[in-house]
């Protein structure tokens, strides 16, 4: 017999049921409705992007997603809201994936649309494989009269038809589909190249010397267009007699963390410990030679040649990794008055013209800028002490700058007391900042290296005298030589002033910045562009004290791998 209370407990059991039910339906519904507001703010975000891409931008990116989208449906794409949804229908492109839009957006250089769209940058892999991009960037350099060169030389390899209206890009796709062109086949690219715009034969062999060893991620579903002896067919062909690496524990620590790149490049093939992959990056000669006992075949025999270890004829020049999670630290010292000092040096005007341009092309570049001003000689030795005393393991590389008077080898603290370029190098070199072991580190002087005066051998005035002309000279000492991975740039060669101008800055560093502007969008390392500032500074002329002065700047590279920067999203005119 049910009772009353039995009664009271199964109406309380069902309200209790009820009110849950209800309570999930409304979280549900919250949770739907969430979701739908960021379906609904992604598509209104990607609307906006279609609409201020031009059809040249579309023909682009179509191009750089070959890859991503299935050839039965790259035909049907007409505009970027087309591209889009394709994307968008194979999780390409989603609210909880974005990054695909922006990695776009970066590569044909719609910058501005990125800061209008509040985008982030892409922290994940990249989907976009790097000879898709080469490609792109080689069309983006290429003109209509390179264009008729290349359609030319490819007239016996590829029909007439297929030729007369293609475009760039286009025709790139007609090799790749002919088996002319891939990602382990660019020697007709290259030798095309050569022949219609040859400075653009450095694209192609920076991209061999970074990805000729390593193989882009792609997803299953994803169709590439490449030649049927594809680099993926060639690796299982030889993995079984390559040799194997035995575990991370038995290599030298000084090695751990180094590129895994390093190790293919010998041919090793990584057993199952995924910490193995991240091992061995960049290693020096010294390291490389310690771990050739450690690396051994199956058979007992060693993974390395046993060639001549000085011969490098075959060898390529490596490029600087710029992958760290910062660009860097670069340190500006700054000496400006040297009123209190009872010596012949005088103010230095117009250098706080030379501070504000290398603070905005360095932080323009990625790096945190630190400004000290007005420095003694053991403010100058102190800061740079400080600065080996920081962790630069997440970091590319190091800048310093200093702009001063200077003597030889030396530059001075506002105190009037020199301090050796030496003396500036040696607390960041590998023994006492390891964590800068390998790493570029990059030193700007501006300040004379002694007192004489350059005359020019042949000169035509540049125009009438430059009264706000001075020079930052003084009494002159001698140094020794810097270490591994440092470039010394120095605003003149020993026993000679440099020029600064009052009201525009010194020649030099402001050289360095509009080359560093001009030319790292177009990819040139360092080396170039430091040969670039000397011509330009050695074409300057100056009158000053009755006589005309010149001045040749020098560059001492103790550097093992070219320097190449990331180019920045920030367009540099804005600079």
């Amino acid at each position: 017999m049910v009772t009353h209370n039995d009664f009271h407990v199964v109406v309380f059991s069902f309200r209790y049921y009820s009110i849950l039910c209800l309570y999930f339906c409304y979280f549900y519904l919250s949770v739907a409705a969430v979701c739908t507001g960021k379906v609904m703010d992604f598509q209104r975000l990607l609307l906006r992007a279609a609409n201020d891409l031009r059809n040249d931008d579309v023909r682009a990116l179509v191009f750089l997603c070959t890859e991503l989208l299935r050839p039965s449906r790259s035909d049907s794409v007409d505009t970027a809201s087309d591209l889009f949804s394709i994307l968008a229908d194979q999780n390409h492109l989603t609210p909880e994936r974005p990054h695909l839009l922006t990695e776009l957006l970066l590569i044909i250089q719609q910058n501005s649309l990125i800061r209008d769209l509040k985008l982030q940058m892409p922290l994940t892999a990249r989907l976009i494989p790097p000879f898709r991009k080469l490609l792109y960037d080689l069309s983006v350099d290429i003109t209509n009269e390179d264009l008729k060169g290349m359609k030319f030389l490819l007239r016996e390899k590829i029909p007439r038809r297929k030729l007369e209206q293609s475009s760039t890009l286009e025709v790139f796709l007609e090799m790749e589909h002919l088996d002319l062109l891939s990602d382990t086949n660019l020697n007709l690219l290259e030798e095309i190249i050569t022949s219609v715009c040859p400075v653009l034969k450095e694209k192609i062999i920076k991209f061999k010397e970074d990805h000729v060893n390593c193989s882009f991620p792609v997803p299953d579903e994803m169709q590439p267009l490449r030649s049927k002896s594809s680099s993926f067919e060639q690796n299982q062909v030889s993995q079984s007699s390559e040799p194997r690496i035995r575990s991370l524990s038995e290599l030298p620590s000084s090695v751990e963390g180094r590129a895994y790149r390093e190790i293919v490049s010998v041919g090793g093939v990584l057993d199952d410990d995924e910490n193995l992959s991240r091992g061995l990056r960049a290693m020096t000669t010294e390291e490389s030679s310690r771990v050739d006992t450690i690396l051994t075949r199956e058979d007992g025999h060693s993974s390395f040649d046993t060639e001549d270890p000085t011969n490098t004829s075959d060898e390529d020049v490596k490029t600087y990794s710029m992958n760290g999670v910062k660009r860097g630290i670069c340190l500006i010292i700054n000496n400006i008055d040297f009123k209190e000092v009872e010596t012949k040096l005088k103010q230095r005007e117009g250098t706080i013209i030379d501070e504000a341009r290398l603070k905005k092309v360095f932080e323009w570049l990625g790096f945190e800028v630190n400004i000290e001003r007005n420095c003694n000689k053991e403010k100058i030795i102190s800061s740079i002490q400080e600065l080996s005393t920081r962790d630069h393991s997440q970091m590319d590389c190091l800048v310093c700058c200093v702009l001063s008077h200077g003597a030889h080898e030396s530059v001075y603290g506002v105190d009037g007391r020199t301090v050796q370029l030496t003396e500036l190098m040696q607390p960041l070199n590998g023994l006492h900042c390891p964590s800068l072991n390998g790493k570029p580190k990059l030193f700007f002087i501006q300040a004379c290296q002694g007192s004489a005066k350059q005359t020019p051998v042949y000169f035509q005035s540049d125009g009438p005298t430059d009264t706000n002309l001075s020079y930052d000279a003084a009494p002159v000492k001698r140094s020794i030589p810097a270490d591994a991975d440092f470039l010394l740039a120095v605003a003149s060669i020993p026993l000679y002033v440099s020029c600064r101008n009052k009201k525009f800055g010194t020649w030099f560093i402001q050289s360095l910045c509009k080359n560093l502007t001009t030319m790292v969008p177009r990819n040139y390392d360092l080396m170039d562009i430091m040969t670039k500032v000397n011509n330009d500074v050695s074409q300057q002329t100056a009158w000053l004290e009755s006589r005309f002065l010149k001045q040749m700047p020098r560059c001492d590279s103790r550097l093992r791998k070219k320097v190449v920067f990331p180019v920045p999203i920030e367009h540099p005119e804005r600079l």
